[in-house]
């Protein structure tokens, strides 16, 4: 049975779309003629897309965090109740509010009723279920606790959901802040200041110093703004494809962890999301290499990803993760003694999920506290800037007073 998207119109000429499954258009056809439905079209789901699916290319379907972290947690609700796996599937699919969603669920579905494992279908879909969630799905159904692994990997989905909307919300206002200082003072330069500072000047008075350079600034904004805008476009472009190759990304991402703030969330950021990964992984059943292997994947940082890969092929050698990730560097002392730790005692993957969350309450802790100062560090400055603008059009005005006098 293959997905199919149609379009129809009942009999109030109500146009209706949706997804059906069938062994062609033909029984989809014929089921809407049923209701007495006039069908416009009948077209295989994600056809167009599917095409580029193989390679994970642009055009192949995707779901975002928050809706596979949904379709995680009902999937493994499902079959803990028992329900066969393509029962499970048709049942989240119908549970589904968004088409995307409700028809990418009904085409992994098809690919298991033609005899593909759960995590064979899943490998169909690239863009949609990264390798992290194929290799988790494929543990759990060799090991035979589905059930179980697709709830860890509901958790650790749903996690990464809340930190990523605990940052995003966090940074809401201070982002406001900035746009509306910013708009304030070109607003200011631009339409305010060359009026006031016209009707100053029109009696031939010699300005003085911050009143010529409010001035100048005014112009600049008025005449070159456009100009500014360009040149900052520019550079972006410019640095996107001084990036694009590899190794100057390396260098790149080697450069941002040396600075003092940026380098620090960096840091907590990839080691905590790279021992979380590998716990998750370990915990469902991956031997410890491969998991990570594809831990590594997750790690935005390339030069952190270069060190956990090589940290990967030496614990594969026969060496201990302990060894393995302090050889690595970037990973904090604490983080290094509690996996130790956990390597003697036996309870690695306990202790890995300690340090990560250990490590993802000190980054979110960090962040908060630099967005937390930020704030103030903004009215500040404009206020400052405010001020400097004030002082600027009040000192002419002065120095005519003290000449009349």
């Amino acid at each position: 049975m293959a997905a199919y998207d149609f379009v129809a119109y009942d009999e109030r000429g109500k146009k209706k779309k949706g997804i059906l499954e069938a062994d062609s258009a033909r029984q989809i056809r014929q089921q809407l003629r049923d209701k007495g439905w006039f069908v416009e079209s009948v077209d295989v789901s994600q056809k167009q897309r599917s095409k580029n699916t193989s390679s994970g290319g642009f055009f192949s379907p995707s779901l975002s965090v928050a809706d596979l972290a949904l379709v995680t947690r009902q999937l493994a609700t499902l079959v803990g109740s028992g329900m066969p796996l393509e029962e499970c599937l048709k049942a989240a699919a119908d549970q589904s509010e968004k088409s995307k969603v409700r028809s990418l669920i009904l085409s992994v579905r098809s690919k298991v009723l033609e005899g593909f494992s759960l995590a064979a279908a899943l490998k169909e879909f690239p863009r949609a279920f990264p390798v992290l969630y194929q290799a988790t799905v494929n543990a759990g159904e060799h090991s035979g606790h589905l059930d179980q692994v697709m709830n860890r990997l509901a958790d650790y989905m749903e996690d990464q959901q809340q930190i990523r909307k605990k940052v995003q919300i966090a940074s809401i206002y201070p982002t406001i802040l900035i746009l509306v200082a910013v708009g304030i003072i070109v607003f200011l330069l631009k339409s305010v200041v060359p009026q006031i500072v016209t009707a100053i000047t029109s009696n031939g008075t010699e300005l003085p110093g911050p009143t010529k350079v409010l001035l100048a600034s005014s112009e600049w904004v008025q005449n070159y703004w456009a100009h500014s805008l360009i040149v900052v476009i520019l550079l972006f472009i410019a640095g996107h494809l001084f990036n694009r190759a590899k190794e100057r990304r390396i260098r790149t991402h080697r450069l941002l962890l040396r600075l003092p703030l940026i380098g620090r969330i960096s840091r907590g950021f990839n080691t905590a999301r790279y021992v979380g990964t590998v716990a998750m992984l370990t915990g469902s059943g991956v031997p410890l290499v491969e998991a990570m292997k594809i831990a590594g994947q997750v790690v935005s940082n390339l030069e952190i990803q270069g060190r956990v890969a090589r940290a990967a092929v030496s614990v594969s050698e026969g060496g201990s993760l302990h060894k393995a990730l302090t050889e690595a560097g970037y990973f904090r002392p604490m983080m290094l003694h509690m996996i130790g730790s956990g390597e003697l005692s036996g309870e690695l993957d306990a202790m890995l999920q300690k340090t990560a969350d250990a490590e993802d309450r000190q980054v979110q802790d960090l962040i908060s506290t630099l967005l937390g100062l930020l704030e103030p560090l903004m009215l500040i400055v404009m206020g400052g800037i405010v001020l400097v603008i004030v002082l600027a059009i009040v000192l002419p005005i002065m120095q005519m007073n003290s000449m009349a006098l």
